[in-house]
């Protein structure tokens, strides 16, 4: 039988794919006019987007009865990736509260983590924590990357169902992994979170900088009961999350493009509370699974 919840959620899926249209279609009328393609008597006059704001304002307007409840009681790290837009990370936490869950702390990586050249660096210090956890805690088998991205996760994720308290031996990484200058982190952090949002930031370096990528976010998968991994409209195709969902860690995590959108973001806290129980999923403006995850 189909219930009014399904009309609802399947019209309001519609009308975010149509938002993050709108909003993609706007930006490159917008971009054409201003590179002279379009009308030559409208060149060189300030142009509105009333499309892009519609879009932006029906998300808006939405999000609250999209996302009330939908992470009640749920608790969520959020890791963010050199050059992550903070205005950006801010609107992500607030949903995330408006959809009645809580942030345990934001741990932001640094060029340090992210530049190939300090690999050396940074398997140096994986390779040393490794040795002060207990056996089988991370994967033998684990890459430089893999290894400090679930070193990382071990420290502020699990994967039960509900937050843990923080431990001496998870407090000691995040301490070595901040004085190496790899992360910040906030010293007041108690809980370890089942679910993690990773945000990403400036584009990962060419030679290098995906393998660094995928290695976080496997390394995460792993220590983690939910992983979402969020980059803007630009991520998506053939940018970073475009790459990243062609690894086979996105088959574990989810993935969303258009966090720079009022849509995008409503999607992402979506993915974040579907990751509690669900693996998987690539969805915003190019994901092959939707806008939006709803149901």
């Amino acid at each position: 039988m189909i219930t009014f919840r399904h009309h609802l959620t399947s019209l309001v899926a519609v009308f975010l794919a149509l938002a993050v249209g709108i909003a993609l279609g706007g930006g490159l009328l917008h971009e054409q006019v201003a590179s002279g393609d379009a009308d030559p008597e409208a060149a060189g006059a300030p142009q509105a987007d009333p499309r892009g704001a519609y879009a932006d304002g029906f998300a808006a307007a939405v999000a609250p009865t999209l996302l009330s409840g939908r992470l009640a009681e749920r608790s969520v790290a959020l890791v963010t990736l050199p050059g992550a837009d903070e205005n950006v990370v801010t609107a992500l936490s607030e949903q995330v509260a408006a959809a009645g869950g809580s942030v345990t702390a934001r741990f932001s990586l640094t060029d340090t983590w992210t530049t190939p050249e300090q690999k050396s660096l940074v398997d140096t210090l994986g390779s040393q924590l490794m040795t002060q956890q207990p056996e089988g805690s991370v994967a033998a088998e684990a890459t430089t990357y893999d290894r400090v991205g679930e070193l990382l996760g071990d420290a502020v994720a699990t994967t039960e169902e509900s937050a843990t308290e923080l431990n001496g031996k998870s407090r000691a990484v995040l301490d070595s992994l901040a004085g190496g200058e790899l992360l910040t982190a906030p010293e007041e952090v108690a809980k370890r979170a089942p679910l993690v949002l990773l945000v990403l930031g400036e584009p990962p370096a060419a030679e290098g900088g995906d393998a660094i990528l995928g290695g976080l976010v496997t390394g995460l998968a792993r220590a983690a009961r939910g992983v979402v991994v969020a980059g803007t409209t630009a991520d998506g195709g053939d940018g970073q999350l475009g790459r990243l969902r062609g690894d086979p860690v996105a088959a574990q995590v989810a993935t969303v493009d258009g966090i720079d959108t009022a849509a995008g973001r409503t999607a992402t806290v979506l993915a974040v509370a579907r990751s509690h129980d669900a693996d998987g999923g690539a969805f915003g403006a190019s994901g092959a699974d939707g806008a939006a995850p709803l149901g």
